[in-house]
């Protein structure tokens, strides 16, 4: 009898510990999907006026859609980017003046690769938006070329400090008019992973191999008696 207390010990706690991670993950694909949810329905709220916004705040004011009118000022900066079907190109960050004077940035879209030298000259935008914070780098990510002017990932206070904005970037949704051939990409959710329910399958599966290898080696024990 002595010999099978080790081996069912080891089976229980081992069963216990996979299912006890299989649970959390569990609780933390409702703790995202209620995320989720709550982004989206922040995304789709309805827009507020940008002369409203005097003092933005990102912890507060991450994805507040806004109401887009103004004029682009011609200066832009090209951000390394690509598009499903369309392959390598770049999203194009203007300055953009609004009504009252304020200077800030807009993600104005999408450009293929073939329409970096395409010129963008200044036009009047009228749409919506949503006010974004992007967390594109990280230590990795290379800084701004000097020689060719590219850009890496949104980042929002280098990007306005070199266009002389403020550092606030509105994402384009949708305009009113031709925007030269730019796509604009709005705001969504598709890029914040939720794979909590496939974790939570493996750590259940596992669970399941190792009550299985925990009687087949109880079976063995017992067999090694007769």
């Amino acid at each position: 009898m002595r010999r099978y207390i080790f081996p069912v010990l080891l089976g229980l706690v081992g069963i216990a510990i996979l299912l006890s991670l299989g649970f959390w993950q569990v609780r933390r694909l409702a703790w995202k999907e209620a995320l989720l949810a709550d982004i989206n329905a922040r995304i789709g709220g309805s827009p507020v006026q940008i002369a409203t916004l005097t003092a933005p705040d990102p912890a507060r004011d991450q994805y507040q859609p806004v109401s887009v009118e103004g004029r682009t000022t011609g200066q832009e900066l090209l951000v390394l980017s690509g598009k499903k079907g369309q392959g390598a190109g770049f999203e194009v960050i203007d300055a953009f003046e609004t009504p009252e004077g304020r200077r800030v940035l807009l993600d104005r879209g999408f450009i293929p690769e073939d329409m970096r030298d395409t010129a963008r000259p200044a036009i009047r935008v009228t749409g919506t938006g949503n006010l974004l914070w992007p967390n594109d780098s990280d230590s990795y990510t290379p800084p701004p070329d000097a020689k060719t002017g590219l850009w890496f990932a949104r980042d929002v206070a280098g990007m306005a400090k070199t266009l002389g904005t403020e550092p606030l970037l509105i994402v384009l949704k949708a305009s009113e008019g031709d925007l030269q051939g730019v796509g604009p990409r709005p705001v969504d959710t598709s890029a914040i992973p939720n794979d909590h329910l496939n974790y939570a399958i493996t750590w259940f599966s596992l669970a399941l191999v190792w009550a299985g290898m925990t009687g087949f080696l109880l079976w063995r024990i017992r067999q090694r008696q007769i």
